[in-house]
């Protein structure tokens, strides 16, 4: 096996950065989206005892 070379932290840690900040945005589109389409919904009947 090869050693590291340089740039490889920098370029790992760049890429784990970057996919989390998008899997953050499409996380935050989906429930935005989900919410947009529900808005108009009722609430459910609140349960009796």
């Amino acid at each position: 096996m090869a050693p590291p070379r340089e740039g490889d932290l920098k370029a790992g840690l760049t890429g784990l950065i970057v996919g989390a900040v998008l899997l953050l945005a499409v996380m935050t589109a989906i429930v935005h989206f989900t919410n947009l389409k529900y808005a108009g919904e009722s609430p459910a009947a609140a349960e009796t005892k």
